[in-house]
């Protein structure tokens, strides 16, 4: 496996938790988003919508992190990320995809880089819409996490599932915009109970082999 990805991005950040779990490492290879390098003509060839992360299996490539996560999930399935139950599979992919599909995509580098320039925000403004949806997601998690608080010490239980996978970026993302996260206990809760677990702490940005600070 050969896995493209930045540091910083959320999204290549969710698969490299995911791969410490299920004890996998995969080579890597650097995309650096901020230089552009996803819009080269090799990389876009690999991946056409010019995203991190991509992951290369036999021959073949996964993009999107949530398609990676499940392809994971279901062709190395212990530690599982998803519970066996229906309603309970459902309820964790909800989470996940809460993340995945409604704060992440308007908060990503490409809308951020599009406010400043050419929409001409300034670095404030974009700070601003960045909190703004920030707030807009976690407010309902926390109360989601909070009616599963009984379950465990991670969102819906003792174990990590996908939306802790998802959740523990996006929180450091949100803090690094400056976002009060004090506003959601049960989430720092949760951000917490993975600090432990070590396949969490090697996944950290300034853990990678392309860190900057």
């Amino acid at each position: 496996m050969r896995f493209h990805g930045y540091f910083r991005s959320s999204a290549a950040w969710r698969c490299r938790i995911a791969f410490g779990l299920k004890g996998l490492s995969p080579d890597f290879v650097a995309v650096h988003l901020r230089k552009g390098e996803q819009r080269a003509a090799d990389y876009v060839a690999l991946a056409p919508q010019g995203l991190v992360p991509a992951l290369e299996v036999d021959g073949r490539v996964l993009t999107q992190s949530l398609a990676i996560l499940e392809w994971l999930e279901e062709t190395h399935p212990a530690p599982a990320l998803l519970p066996r139950d229906p309603f309970d599979r459902a309820e964790v992919r909800a989470f996940a995809l809460a993340i995945a599909c409604d704060i992440h995509p308007i908060d990503n580098l490409r809308v951020l880089n599009y406010l400043r320039d050419p929409l001409g925000r300034s670095q404030a403004e974009v700070d601003t819409w960045y909190r703004h949806w920030c707030d807009e997601g976690l407010a309902p998690l926390e109360a989601i996490a909070r009616r599963s608080a009984d379950r465990g010490r991670f969102v819906f239980g003792d174990a990590p599932s996908l939306a802790d996978v998802c959740l523990i970026p996006q929180l450091a993302n949100a803090r690094r915009f400056g976002t009060d996260l004090t506003k959601y206990p049960r989430l720092l809760a949760v951000e917490a109970a993975a600090d432990e677990v070590e396949a969490f702490r090697a996944a950290r940005p300034d853990q990678q082999p392309d860190a900057e600070p």
